[in-house]
C-alpha cells in the first residue's frame, strides 16, 4: 500500500486547492487529465475551467470526465470555449429522463482526481465547485469543510494510469453504442498498453530530503478489480489502532465490520472521535447516519456534528501517523457502487497537521452529540431516522449489494 518517496501536501477547501490546481494546469506542457463529479463553472470555479481552456490553447493535450448525476452538463458557452481550444471532455453516464430508476446508474463517477503531465497529482473530496455555493441550497455563509491533497512521487503514475485507463473505456463504451464493435475492442485493447503519446514518468528528483520520504498510496475503489480495497484500508488501520482515531466522514453509514472496529477500539480503551455532518443536505444521508449513532454513543464513541457549513470530507487520522484523504464517503454508495479514490499517507508531520485543522472544526464549529440527548430524541425524528435506514437497506438490496 505504501512506498516512499513522495511529497504530499495537505490542502483545505478551495480557498486552498483551487489556487494549487490552476498553478500546476497553468506550468503544464504535455497534458492535464482530470475526473470529478461537480463540474461548476460557478463562482471560483471559472478558475479551473479557465486554466484548462487556456492549457488547450497552447498545445496541451486536456481530457476532462465529469459525472452525469453531479453535472448536467456545461453551459452552450462553455461547450463552445472547450470546442474552440480542443478541450477532450465527456459527461458519463447522464441520467436521461429515468433518472435512478435503473440500478446501474447508481454506480457514479465520484472520484476526484487531476494527473498533470505525469508529474504531480491531485486527489480528494473537493469538486470544481466553488465553497460558497451549493447547488441545491445555494449561497453559503461559510465555507464548505473539505480536503485534498497535492502529491508528488511514485503514487503519480498510479493515478495517471487509472485516469487514462477510464477515459480510453469511455470512448470504447461510445463506439461500440455507435455498433461498431471491431473498433470498440480496439480501443479498449488500448486502454491496457501503453499510451503512444504517453507523457514523461513521473520525476521528483528536485524534491530533496525529507520532502521526499513520505511514504504514501493511492486507493482505486470500482467494481471490478477493486471493490473493497478503501473498506479493507479503513478496516486494518481501525483495527491496528493503540490509541486514537479521528474521522471525519460527509455521509456515515458505514456496514457492520466498520461499525464493530470503531466499537470494538473503543472497549480497548482507543479515543475513537467521529466528526459528521450536521446540517440537513439529504434526506437518505442525514436520517440514515443517525440510526448507527447508538451502538457507537454507547460504546464510548465521540459524534461531533459540524454545524456552520456543509461538511463534505472524507478524512481520517489514526495513532497520529496514519491518515488519508480522498473521495470515499463510508457508505453503501461510496463502498458498494461508486468509483472512488484516496490517497493514504504514513507521515507524522502529515498526519498531525490533518489532526489539528479536524480538531480546531470539532472545537468551533461543531456540537457534541449527548448520548442522553440522543436517545430521548423525538419520536418523529426517531421515526424518520428508522424510514431513512429502512429505504436505504432495501435499494441495496434491490441492487443486488450486501452491506
Amino acid at each position: 500500500m505504501f512506498t516512499a518517496g513522495h511529497q504530499v501536501d495537505l490542502l483545505q477547501g478551495t480557498q486552498e486547492f483551487f489556487p494549487a490546481l490552476v498553478q500546476a494546469m497553468d506550468r503544464s506542457v504535455h497534458e492535464i487529465r482530470l475526473e470529478t463529479y461537480i463540474f461548476s463553472v460557478e463562482a471560483s470555479g471559472a478558475q479551473v475551467a479557465q486554466a484548462l481552456e487556456r492549457a488547450a490553447r497552447r498545445g496541451v493535450k486536456v481530457f476532462v470526465v465529469m459525472d452525469g448525476a453531479g453535472t448536467d452538463g456545461l453551459s452552450p458557452e462553455w461547450v463552445s470555449r472547450f470546442s474552440a481550444a480542443g478541450v477532450a471532455w465527456h459527461i458519463f453516464s447522464p441520467l436521461g429522463r429515468t433518472g435512478f430508476l435503473i440500478p446501474n446508474r447508481w454506480r457514479r463517477l465520484h472520484r476526484k482526481l487531476c494527473v498533470v503531465d505525469g508529474q504531480v497529482a491531485f486527489c480528494g473530496g473537493i469538486n470544481v465547485l466553488d465553497d460558497f455555493y451549493d447547488p441545491n441550497h445555494g449561497v453559503l455563509a461559510a465555507p464548505r469543510f473539505d480536503f485534498a491533497v497535492r502529491v508528488t512521487g511514485p503514487l503519480v503514475e498510479s493515478a495517471h494510469a487509472a485516469t487514462l485507463q477510464f477515459w480510453w473505456r469511455l470512448q470504447a463504451t461510445r463506439i461500440g453504442r455507435q455498433g461498431d464493435l471491431a473498433a470498440a475492442w480496439q480501443v479498449l485493447h488500448l486502454a491496457n498498453q501503453s499510451d503512444p503519446d504517453a507523457v514523461p514518468a513521473a520525476d521528483d528528483s528536485h524534491v530533496a530530503g525529507a520532502l521526499a520520504q513520505t511514504r504514501a498510496g493511492l486507493i482505486l475503489r470500482d467494481n471490478v478489480r477493486h471493490r473493497t480495497h478503501i473498506e479493507r484500508a479503513y478496516r486494518q488501520a481501525i483495527g491496528e489502532a493503540q490509541h486514537d482515531i479521528i474521522i471525519s466522514n460527509a455521509y456515515f453509514l458505514p456496514g457492520r465490520k466498520i461499525r464493530r472496529g470503531l466499537v470494538h477500539a473503543a472497549q480497548r480503551g482507543v479515543r475513537v472521535r467521529l466528526l459528521l455532518q450536521g446540517r440537513y443536505e439529504y434526506f437518505m444521508q442525514y436520517h440514515a447516519a443517525r440510526m448507527v449513532y447508538g451502538k457507537l454513543l454507547a460504546a464510548g464513541v465521540e459524534i461531533t456534528e459540524y454545524q456552520v457549513s456543509f461538511l463534505h470530507a472524507k478524512v481520517a487520522v489514526i495513532d497520529g501517523h496514519w491518515a488519508t484523504v480522498g473521495s470515499s464517503n463510508l457508505d453503501p454508495l461510496s463502498l458498494l457502487l461508486a468509483r472512488e479514490a484516496n490517497v493514504v499517507v504514513d507521515d507524522v508531520a502529515f498526519a498531525q497537521n490533518l489532526q489539528a485543522r479536524l480538531e480546531h472544526a470539532m472545537t468551533v464549529a461543531g456540537t457534541r452529540v449527548d448520548p442522553a440527548d440522543y436517545a430521548a430524541r423525538p419520536f418523529v425524528q426517531r421515526m424518520l431516522d428508522r424510514v431513512a435506514y429502512v429505504i436505504m437497506r432495501g435499494l441495496l438490496f434491490v441492487s443486488g449489494k450486501r452491506y
